[in-house]
């Protein structure tokens, strides 16, 4: 869910790659919620992994994911017992209500304008059941995670060749609470492949009220995947809100 990131199939099967699932991260934290939901929206649902670990773990009920990058559903279909859908929640919202909304990976953070948070936060509120939740995480600005988002801190995966490719970012313009970047993957030294984003920090009194604005109201808040409080120095602010 960022401007030109993984429309390219070849760079959306890279992500699950350098996005594994981690037992103590985003998907295992939002796993029971999933699970206990009779239907779910997975907002930004990227290659599909949660959906697709919930239908193997036996969940029953409507799964669905929507996406606007084509490379990254292409990857998803695989499975055929969900609902993929092309694009986003202006464009192309499933009908119907949902017990549960989630938004993993820090996909919330796409959303850079007042404007886009607005009409998506109104949108999400309007596909909550009577008792849904909406569940998702963005970076906690404190922290400014972007300042590591260097060469340096690079990282390398396996290929199912074998093959050996390198992950890195670059920060290409921070300010005004948003922050532009490039992620570069190279394989065995060749040409890179690129993908360009663009995300909002949000602090939590900013974000407090733009939930607020849209008739949602705060259950929970963490700030790590352990469940441990949110503080000034914690690296998320993992929020599960209903309508108010």
């Amino acid at each position: 869910m960022a401007d030109r990131q993984f429309e390219d199939e070849s760079l959306a099967a890279l992500y699950d790659l350098f996005c594994p699932w981690d037992p103590r991260g985003d998907f295992s934290y939002y796993f029971p919620l999933v699970m206990a939901a009779g239907s779910v929206l997975d907002v930004g649902c990227g290659t599909g992994m949660l959906l697709h670990r919930a239908r193997e773990a036996g969940h029953t009920g409507r799964l669905t994911g929507i996406d606007p990058a084509h490379g990254m559903l292409e990857v998803a279909r695989a499975r055929t017992d969900i609902e993929w859908i092309h694009g986003d929640l202006s464009t192309a919202a499933p009908e119907g209500a949902f017990d549960l909304v989630v938004m993993s990976g820090h996909a919330f953070q796409v959303f850079v304008t007042d404007d886009a948070l607005r009409a998506n936060l109104a949108a999400i509120r309007s596909l909550l059941s009577e008792d849904g939740r909406f569940a998702f995480d963005t970076r906690n600005p404190a922290d400014r995670a972007w300042e590591r988002w260097t060469p340096e801190h690079g990282r390398e995966v396996t290929g199912p060749g074998g093959e050996l490719i390198r992950s890195e970012h670059r920060v290409t313009a921070a300010g005004g609470g948003t922050v532009s970047f490039t992620t570069s993957y190279t394989t065995d030294g060749g040409p890179p492949e690129l993908s360009h984003s663009t995300l909002r920090f949000l602090d939590r009194p900013e974000l407090a009220a733009f939930l607020t604005e849209a008739g949602l109201e705060i259950v929970t808040q963490h700030g790590d995947w352990d469940g441990s409080p949110v503080t000034d120095g914690s690296i998320e602010i993992i929020t599960v809100a209903r309508r108010a």
